[in-house]
């Protein structure tokens, strides 16, 4: 049984959030907090598996709440949104840098028409990440020493071979990795790069207001047959796959889900695939399942150069393990490589 915290100062989303956990099997509720100062002291004293916080709230915020816990008393944290708007989930994915694993909207009460849908979400998330080892996070600035590598990492920054698109998959825990592998991209960056995150709907546009703060490159929400160009990066809207064609256009479809799923990594890489092969470059990132993994394996068996995120970094080694287990990934690396690898990319312009 996997004991819940649950953060928030509404009395009514307190006991909304309390009656779906403690009518969750494997899931119960060992404290409740009104407000961060509150969820601190409790972390201390209930210990609890995982904490279920709310984002706004007054004097400390659950950004802050989220710091002082990961500096102090490390747990597992799953942000809880009742807002889909651009500007505050920006602000909450804040939290993800503090030591949050993931953010999932609070799920609306009895009779709304996706209330089922909502719960299992949350309850799914919190089963998820309740098992998750998190660390100690130190705010003071100070960074330490990269690790040099092994002789296999380091092979990767010798490849000259040229690339005309990247093509990234990515799901539980992706926003801060993909932050982390593009933030240091330049403005110039010689090819365009396409994205599919899985992600709650509605928080899809917060997330790329979050990314653009802290980009030379610009992310935006791709657009049907709009052409893809170096110095961009495309997301896949919600409820739609999105692929590439040979001309270099992206082409939006709302075909029935891949693996589950909508949009879908498989979708993407196998488009990429075909129509750029040896000039494309395909990276699987943390997350949950089996979406992108035999795909990977089409770009790598056309030529072209495909990464997998280490277990090690990973939020959830689900996605990347299975491109490992089938061989489809040419290097596995963690993010801070995954990022060089990336800036050392030359373009193709034939």
């Amino acid at each position: 049984m996997k004991k819940v915290l649950i953060v928030d100062d509404s009395l009514t989303a307190r006991e909304y959030l309390k009656y779906i956990i403690d009518n969750t099997p494997g899931l119960s509720v060992s404290g409740v907090a009104t407000n961060g100062k509150e969820a601190v002291k409790l972390v201390k004293t209930c210990r609890p598996d995982i904490v279920a916080m709310d984002i706004q709230m007054p004097g400390m915020d659950g950004y802050e709440t989220c710091r002082v816990i990961m500096e102090n008393t490390p747990v597992p944290i799953v942000m809880v949104s009742a807002t889909a708007d651009p500007k505050e989930v920006a602000t909450s994915f804040n939290s993800l840098e503090a030591g949050a694993l993931a953010l999932v909207e609070k799920p609306k009460g009895p009779g709304h028409p996706d209330a089922d849908i909502m719960v299992d979400k949350l309850t799914r998330a919190l089963r998820l990440m309740a098992d998750i080892k998190v660390v100690r996070r130190c705010f003071n600035g100070v960074k330490l020493p990269e690790k040099t590598g092994s002789p296999e990492e380091k092979a990767i920054f010798f490849i000259k071979q040229p690339v005309k698109l990247v093509a990234v998959g990515a799901s539980t825990g992706g926003p801060l990795v993909i932050k982390e592998c593009l933030s240091g991209l330049p403005e110039v960056f010689p090819a365009p790069i396409l994205v599919v995150q899985h992600i709650t709907k509605g928080f899809l546009g917060g997330m790329i207001s979050w990314l653009n703060q802290d980009m030379a490159l610009t992310c935006k929400i791709a657009e049907h047959k709009e052409p893809a160009l170096s110095g961009y990066v495309y997301f896949a809207p919600d409820g739609c796959h999105m692929e590439i064609d040979s001309e270099m256009n992206i082409v939006l479809c709302h075909d029935p889900v891949s693996n589950g799923i909508c949009p879908s990594a498989s979708r993407l890489f196998a488009s990429v695939a075909r129509a750029f092969g040896r000039y494309a470059a395909g990276i699987l990132l943390t997350g949950m399942g089996k979406d992108g993994a035999r795909e990977l394996m089409e770009i790598r068996q056309k030529g072209g150069l495909t990464i997998a995120q280490d277990e090690k970094s990973c939020v959830v080694f689900g996605m990347p393990k299975e491109a490992i287990k089938l061989k489809a990934a040419s290097f596995v690396l963690p993010p801070e490589k995954i990022g060089r690898y990336l800036s050392n990319i030359k373009g193709c312009y034939k």
